[in-house]
């Protein structure tokens, strides 16, 4: 074993972050080992979150889901109600159909190609998986990695472009075993010492071995291209409430963004002024203007135009809508802000 694999695994074993879905080092020597539901459910969960936004939602799912037959068995209602807030709501689906998946097949695949034959899995989540759950040797590459090795190897060249050339340089110390201890371990060393600003060059266990510590510019990496300027996108969206304070919502097709949530009914999102209109419908309501709601996606701005009103005695919903209580929706995160609006316009 190479000096960094060795040194940065004396450290893990010395401070590994407890985590609710990890098997640190101290609990592998009780003879634990890692379950591979609870490594393929916080991977999906961790793609473009935060692992303390993760934390209390990861638990609630196990709490409700403690097994990957269990999930299967749940209505995808169900788990993309638990999953609102958490974003990229194609994750949620892809976590119900690869959790049939496997039910069906009676275990996860234990080799990064039949990981990435399931429904959600990626490469990178394959490696992931594969490496944790099974320690096979995955070359696990996220975030934190990538300014790791950025770093530890002086590779000036701008991310997203950088990405081969990180991933071959640290597969180059990439240890047959402990492999995916080497990689959690890399995560924390990212997550904890090798932050992007200030980083604890100090207290780092691979300080000697780091290119970019010994030329003077380790906090300069990785270097980033520069991202374009987001769209801002507008549309217009209808809260409309019946004689029961119950609200007007629509499911959204599958496909798309927020796919398979429950959300007022709207306009399409584009770049060009939203009009508002009845809500597609031929019904006279008495709509008004509560105000705009914004909100931020991965690749645009949302500019949405909350229109309210009473629904009239005889309005019939839609084939496609359903009345219910607000506080009872589960609502992805742009919804709930639109309907909070909506409320407040109504009570002031």
């Amino acid at each position: 074993m190479s000096a960094i694999p060795k040194a940065l695994l004396k450290w893990y074993d010395a401070n590994a972050r407890a985590l609710p879905w990890r098997v640190g080092p101290k609990d592998r020597k009780s003879g634990a080992a890692p379950d591979p539901y609870m490594v393929w459910l916080s991977e999906i969960m961790l793609q473009q979150t935060t692992v303390k936004a993760v934390r209390p939602r990861f638990e609630a799912f196990l709490a409700r889901w403690p097994t990957v037959e269990a999930m299967a068995a749940a209505a995808l209602d169900d788990i993309l109600g638990e999953w609102a807030g958490l974003g990229y709501y194609a994750r949620a689906r892809n976590l119900h159909k690869c959790a049939v998946k496997v039910a069906a097949r009676g275990t996860f695949p234990d080799t990064e190609e039949g990981l990435r034959a399931l429904p959600g899995v990626g490469p990178y989540t394959a490696a992931a998986i594969a490496a944790i759950a099974f320690d096979r040797r995955a070359i696990v590459v996220d975030g934190n990695i990538e300014r790791v090795a950025a770093r530890l190897f002086a590779i000036k060249t701008p991310l997203p472009k950088a990405k081969a050339e990180l991933k071959e340089a640290i597969s180059a110390v990439w240890p047959a075993r402990r492999s995916g201890d080497f990689a959690q371990a890399l995560m924390d060393l990212g997550a904890t010492l090798c932050t992007p600003r200030n980083p604890k060059c100090g207290a780092c266990p691979l300080a000697a071995c780091c290119a970019a510590r010994a030329k003077g510019f380790a906090e300069s990496l990785p270097q980033k291209a520069k991202k374009a300027e987001k769209p801002t996108r507008r549309g217009v969206a209808y809260a409309l409430v019946n004689a029961k304070g119950e609200m007007l919502l629509e499911r959204r097709p599958e496909k798309g963004l927020l796919g398979g949530m429950l959300g007022l009914p709207g306009t399409a999102w584009t770049t060009k002024p939203a009009k508002p209109t009845q809500g597609g419908r031929k019904d006279a309501i008495n709509w008004r203007h509560a105000g705009t709601v914004r909100h931020s996606f991965t690749h645009f701005h949302l500019e949405l135009d909350v229109m309210s009103a009473t629904a009239p005695k005889r309005f019939r919903p839609l084939d496609s809508q359903q009345w219910i209580a607000p506080e009872e929706a589960r609502l992805p995160t742009v919804m709930k802000k639109a309907v909070a609006l909506a409320n407040a316009t109504r009570s002031a």
